[in-house]
């Protein structure tokens, strides 16, 4: 059994990180607390499915340093390989990153400004740090790196051959993204934020997700989307761009593209390729 636990500062990445590991298989859970560790090792164990876990640990609940080294000490004594990824960078760019996504620090509870709560969260994960089998900088690293970096360190046989695709879901309002190589558009797909109840919600919704997918035209849409993508991109990986970028577009960037973005990510990464599904107007 091997186990990684992926820790690190709030903003630094890890949500990007416990993607890719899952796409290459192992089985990860997020946000979990440190004293239920071994007994979710023994589960993965006992299942006799499951080889290699990711587990996110971080400052979003209170409970996070409570028992993590006796967890970890209980996993490898029981003959576990246990790696520990710990994700940083710079103040300024965690900052950023903050302002873009308009997201809430964990540490912000504690009365303190962004910067005092980063330099808070430093301070109580330098023990975890300091324990690292492995610590990463993201400051300047754009997904498809990280992404490569992380396949390079756990699947470095596959790392040279597996081409990866960046897939985004955007919002014509906002215009096309510089990076796509492939555009399409959704827009001719029949509009949730016309239904008032979905009208709030996004594509990364089940309701919304699945009211985009009822349609016969979506799911042909796809079909027809994949099967000129299967053709192509190899043709674009024999020119040597290995990280085509497959932009999906609707009006708002909100509801349909994110569907189609989604669907056709998990339809390319049946395929064998490496997929990174990010939805810009989501900031995710």
């Amino acid at each position: 059994m091997r186990m990684v636990l992926v820790t690190g500062l709030s903003g630094a990445g890890k949500t990007q990180i416990i993607r890719v590991l899952e796409d290459i298989g192992f089985y990860c859970v997020d946000n979990l607390p440190p004293v239920m560790i071994p007994q979710f090792i023994k589960t993965c164990e006992n299942s006799g499915e499951i080889s290699e876990t990711a587990v996110v640990v971080d400052t979003r609940g209170s409970i996070f340093l409570d028992g993590i080294n006796e967890a970890l000490d209980a996993v490898e004594s029981a003959g576990v390989q246990t790696e520990i990824l710990f994700l940083e960078a710079t103040d300024s760019v965690i900052i950023n990153r903050y302002k873009e996504t308009r997201r809430t620090h964990p540490m912000e509870e504690k009365q303190m400004s962004l910067e005092e709560c980063i330099a808070y969260e430093r301070n109580v994960l330098q023990p975890i740090r300091d324990r690292a089998s492995l610590i990463i900088d993201t400051s300047n690293m754009q997904t498809k790196e990280l992404w490569r970096t992380v396949l390079s360190i756990y699947r470095p046989d596959e790392s040279a051959s597996a081409p990866t695709l960046s897939i985004m879901s955007f919002g014509f309002k906002k215009g096309v993204p510089q990076e796509a190589d492939l555009v399409f558009d959704a827009r001719f797909l029949p509009n949730p934020y016309y239904i008032p109840e979905l009208k709030n919600q996004t594509g990364l919704d089940a309701a919304v997700y699945s009211y985009v997918m009822s349609f016969p035209e979506a799911e042909q849409f796809l079909d027809k989307l994949k099967e000129l993508l299967l053709f192509v991109l190899p043709f674009y990986i024999r020119e040597g761009n290995k990280y085509p970028c497959i932009a999906i577009g609707c009006t708002g960037g909100q509801h349909r593209s994110v569907s189609i973005a989604r669907a056709l990510g998990y339809m390319l990464g049946q395929s064998g390729y490496m997929v990174d599904v990010r939805h810009r107007e989501l900031k995710r």
